[in-house]
This record gives structure tokens, C-alpha cells and sequence, in this order.
């Protein structure tokens, strides 16, 4: 269990996961911020180091939680967390992917505008941003599985604003599978929204040209880590956790990351976390120099190069998506073709799926939901497929399927 405690209630015993508050910028973090609070000179350094407030994990260590938290915790920290609602009621996918869609359209549209009026000059409007990451966060409470299937949908042409969405999304539905409270969830989907912001002060040219960037392009390009701080520094509701994610993105584990090489004693789960999450879907979507690579590869190349990204938490993060993630469209053994519905944390190359196609004689079937897990099923998948291999348009697809 996770829970956001004051620095003045830490004791010996607690396992820190992160630093959530502190009275100085993400400079002054140069500590380990998880790790077990082995004494009380721990805790006089946290003090030291203007730490206000952390996140512990109880799962960790030989701390009881105190019984004032045990009913639920009520964290005061940013705007985004004081506006968290109570828990959303868990529904099913059918039932949340129609509000799911209007509203990823929705945060799009409004992300769009925002990137605009960021490349003209004026100031971030932090309140929209906020917004869309509320909303994000209880559709994942809702049905995690609604908002991420959208994320498969694929658009060059909008690929920067996309990017925060499904950045957001997948931290979202990766902090809940993690255990943290809604209020961290949410603050954590504001970093993601956040991470990238800065890309809006660079040249518009570097991003739409359709050949890959250059190597002064792309020290133009890692200005976006400053430009983005910049933006958003002193802005009401913007919390070390969320400027931690947007200096720390592109850290690697190794010290090879930008801006400043830290190495991973310097990164904290959240930087971590954005890490995983970013590299996921850059590589995943469609941008104007490259098509993007199936899920399965992505979740290949982070799991193998643990000198660069964290292998627990990359194992984690497979699990959570699972090895083929809902949206995609598998080849089964009986040269059908399925869509990816639920994933199985327990056995993650049997999720739950929808036939719909004969892939032997191109048509479609009816549809069937399997459960592959189920022990008397036979059916295995064989790989995962591009849907313009055969033809398939996969934003009919979802509608025609999930759409009640």
C-alpha cells in the first residue's frame, strides 16, 4: 500500500518510494529519493534537504501503517490532487470506450490549440492541462483498458499532442497497476502531459520534415528539457514530482541521458517511470520520418537494455500492458485474426480477445470473444500484425466492436 505521508511522521522502519514536496526546485533533489529509512540520521537528512513530504510504500519494509491512514489517506498537495474525485465505479470496456473516444478527440483538439498558442508566445495554460489529466485518470479507473486501446490508433500528422495524451494515459494506468493512490496517479499524468511541453518553443521545422533529424537538429532538439522547466516553474500546482519527470525523461541509467547524465542513484521511480513510458510510445507510433513498431518490440528493446532503463520496473510495466497490449491485432493458430481486449497479469500471452477475421481467405467473421487463459482453450497467438496488412482500418474496427 502507498501512501503520501509529512517528512515529521517518518520513522525508522518506512521504505521510501519517492520524495512527493520539498521547498526547493528538482536541483535541490540529490539524494536517492526510495529506498528503507534504516535509522533516524535518514530522516534527519531528508529534513536537511528541505524534503516535506514522501511516498511510502508498506508493502516494503517493517513499518505499520499508522492508524490514521489505514481508512484512506487524504494527501494535501497540488491543485491536480485536491481536485481528484472519490473512485470512480470499475465498468466495463464497452460501457466506457464511447466517452473514452469523445474525450481522447477532445483532449487532442485542446492540446493542439494550447501547443499553438505556446509557439506564438503566450504562457502555458496549466488549468487545461489539468482538466485533461483528471479526465484521463478517472477514465483509467474506470476501465483501463478504454483510453489505452485509443493509444494504438496512429496519426503522424498529430503525432506531438498524441504523444502527450498517450504518455499520460499509459502513466496513468501503469501508477495504478503500481498501487499508488489516485492523488499520485493524477499527479503523475500531469508529468507526462507536462514532460515534452518545451518541443512547442523549438522550430516546428525539426519535428514535420519526413527524414530523420540531424545532429545539430537534435541538440536543438534536447533544449526541450529547459524550454519545458521554463514553462511551467512557478506555476500554481506544479509539483517537484511533475518537474522531476520533465528534467528527467531523457535521463538514462547508465549517466548516457540528457540534460545533465545522472546515473541511477540520482533518478527517482517517477523519472524512471516517464522514461519507460516515453521511449514506449515513441517507438510505438507513426511520427513523420518512421512508422512505429509493433508493442511487442518496444517491450523488447526496454527489456533489453537494463543499463539504460529500470529492469524491475520494466518487467512491471509488461506485465501490466501485457506481452501483445489491448488494441492490438494478433494472428492466432487457426489463421484468424483477433483484437486484443484485456490483458492477463497472471499469464501475459494469454489475454482476453475478439475474433473477427479469416486471415487465410480475407473476410471478416463473426465475432467471438475468447478468453485464452481459459484451460480448455487451444488457441495460442502467433504473432502480432500491421492492420494495413490486411486492409483493416482500426479506428472502424474499435468503433464497430465497442461502440454499444
Amino acid at each position: 500500500m502507498l501512501i503520501t505521508l509529512p517528512v515529521s511522521e517518518l520513522t525508522p522502519g518506512m521504505y521510501v518510494d519517492s520524495v512527493t514536496k520539498q521547498h526547493e526546485g528538482i536541483n535541490s533533489i540529490k539524494i536517492k529519493t526510495s529506498g528503507l529509512v534504516r535509522d533516524k540520521s535518514i530522516i534527519k537528512r531528508l529534513v536537511s534537504e528541505g524534503v516535506l513530504e514522501l511516498l511510502i510504500d508498506f508493502t516494503k519494509g517493517d513499518a505499520a501503517i499508522p492508524a490514521k491512514y489505514k481508512p484512506q489517506s487524504t494527501p494535501k498537495t497540488s491543485n491536480s490532487q485536491q481536485k481528484v474525485k472519490k473512485t470512480p465505479i470499475a465498468i466495463s470496456i464497452e460501457q466506457e470506450f464511447a466517452k473514452a473516444t469523445i474525450n481522447y478527440d477532445k483532449h487532442g483538439r485542446k492540446l493542439q490549440s494550447l501547443y499553438g498558442d505556446l509557439t506564438s508566445g503566450l504562457s502555458v495554460n496549466i488549468k487545461v492541462l489539468d482538466e485533461i489529466a483528471n479526465e484521463i485518470v478517472s477514465s483509467v479507473f474506470r476501465n483501463a483498458n478504454a483510453m489505452t486501446i485509443l493509444t494504438r490508433i496512429k496519426d503522424k500528422h498529430s503525432y506531438n499532442w498524441r504523444h502527450m495524451i498517450n504518455c499520460a494515459i499509459f502513466a496513468a494506468v501503469f501508477a495504478k497497476y503500481l498501487g499508488y493512490e489516485q492523488a499520485v496517479v493524477q499527479e503523475l499524468a500531469m508529468g507526462a502531459l507536462l514532460h515534452d511541453l518545451g518541443q512547442a518553443k523549438l522550430p516546428q521545422g525539426i519535428f514535420s520534415k519526413p527524414t530523420k533529424v540531424t545532429n545539430n537538429e537534435l541538440a536543438a532538439i534536447k533544449k526541450h528539457v529547459a524550454q519545458g522547466l521554463g514553462l511551467v516553474k512557478g506555476e500554481k500546482g506544479i509539483t517537484p514530482l511533475m518537474l522531476d519527470m520533465i528534467v528527467n525523461h531523457h535521463e538514462r541509467l547508465d549517466g548516457s541521458g540528457y540534460p545533465r547524465g545522472l546515473q541511477a542513484e540520482k533518478l527517482s521511480r517517477p523519472a524512471r517511470i516517464m522514461a519507460i513510458v516515453d521511449v514506449y510510445d515513441a517507438m510505438t507510433a507513426d511520427r513523420m520520418h518512421q512508422d512505429g513498431d509493433e508493442p511487442i518490440n518496444a517491450l523488447r528493446y526496454l527489456l533489453a537494455n537494463k543499463h539504460l532503463f529500470d529492469g524491475e520496473l520494466v518487467q512491471r510495466f509488461i506485465k501490466c500492458l501485457g506481452v501483445h497490449p489491448v488494441g492490438t491485432i494478433v494472428k492466432l493458430t487457426n489463421e484468424r485474426l483477433a483484437l486484443v481486449l484485456e490483458g492477463n497479469v497472471l499469464n501475459p500471452i494469454k489475454p482476453k480477445i475478439k475474433l473477427f477475421y479469416n486471415a487465410k481467405h480475407n473476410h471478416h467473421v463473426t465475432p467471438k470473444d475468447i478468453d485464452l487463459s481459459d484451460h480448455t482453450q487451444e488457441l495460442k497467438i502467433l504473432a502480432s500484425v500491421k492492420p494495413l496488412d490486411y486492409q483493416i482500418n482500426l479506428s472502424r474496427l474499435l468503433k464497430e466492436h465497442l461502440l454499444n
